[in-house]
């Protein structure tokens, strides 16, 4: 009789871990099949505001091709570079997403360009992934962790999170200070959603957050043949090496999981300025430097 209890216990200890694997399998897949070519389109329109004179901002629309280069591809741990092409002649490196397994340690935005660090425990992110997404300079934008889901044939994610104003708006609107960012993301048969749900957020030091208007957006990733974005593997192959560096500079700071305030300017040029004018051989002491500048 003990023999078949243990046996029992030991089929199903094997069926639990087989049953997780093939889990992360199917998660790690959904990541990494946001990779390619696509043309993407942007719309995002506000919706509803507890001010009933609250005057809406005009609806946005844009529209981009862009390349996502997987970048790091681990076990726990897959990153994505993201690369617009502006008029099939340019290069601009854009924003960059890491999705992490099980991670425990995220940046949250307080606001006034500061991200403070929460620590999660093991429980709490049990078969999660962390997605943490930076700026074109690699410095933390946003993150949050939630569970892939994957049923109905369908693949998603979904996680509400403090970040920055949009780059759309930053340099236009000071009517408020906190994106609350409702981000859901899925697979499919087209490419991949970005779908938004966002709270534009009033905050000041000491009162209760603000509420000024939500906003509905969509992120439409069309995938298109990989030959259509040549111009910016082509970039990439020539000017990953430095951005490994920058990379690994940044990943250095995070890992100390404090505080991080930066400087909106130096010397009147912002960190991207900075960085992107470093050659290929900029060594790590030429980034560690540029990068403590903006440390506050």
């Amino acid at each position: 009789m003990k023999q078949l209890t243990l046996l029992s216990l030991l089929i199903l200890t094997f069926s639990s871990v087989g049953n997780t694997q093939e889990k992360k399998t199917k998660d790690q897949k959904a990541i990494k099949d946001m990779c390619g070519c696509y043309e993407v389109k942007f719309k995002y329109a506000e919706t509803f505001s507890p001010d009933i004179a609250y005057e809406k901002a005009y609806d946005y629309r844009a529209s981009a091709l862009e390349w996502a280069e997987l970048v790091v591809d681990k076990e726990n741990k897959i990153g994505i570079q993201h690369l617009l092409i502006v008029n099939d002649t340019m290069v601009i490196k854009h924003w960059r997403q890491d999705w992490e397994f099980q991670n425990q340690y995220v940046f949250n935005y307080k606001s006034k360009n500061t991200w403070g660090i929460k620590k999660f425990s093991k429980e709490d992110v049990s078969g999660q992934w962390t997605q943490k997404a930076y700026q074109v300079d690699d410095s933390p934008r946003y993150s949050g962790s939630a569970t892939w889901v994957h049923v109905d044939g369908k693949s998603y994610w979904a996680n509400k999170t403090d970040a920055p104003l949009p780059r759309r708006e930053y340099s236009k609107r000071d009517d408020y200070n906190i994106m609350n960012r409702g981000n859901n993301v899925q697979l499919t048969g087209y490419g991949w959603l970005h779908e938004q749900d966002n709270d534009k957020i009033i905050r000041v030091d000491g009162e209760k957050d603000e509420l000024l208007v939500q906003e509905k957006g969509y992120n439409i990733y069309r995938k298109i043949a990989d030959e259509k974005c040549k111009l910016a593997k082509d970039w990439w192959k020539k000017n990953n090496k430095i951005w490994k560096k920058v990379r690994q500079e940044w990943d250095h700071v995070l890992a100390k999981n404090k505080e991080i305030k930066l400087k909106e300017k130096v010397d009147d040029k912002k960190l991207y300025q900075y960085l992107f004018a470093l050659e290929n051989n900029a060594n790590k002491k030429d980034i560690e430097a540029i990068i403590n500048q903006f440390l506050n």
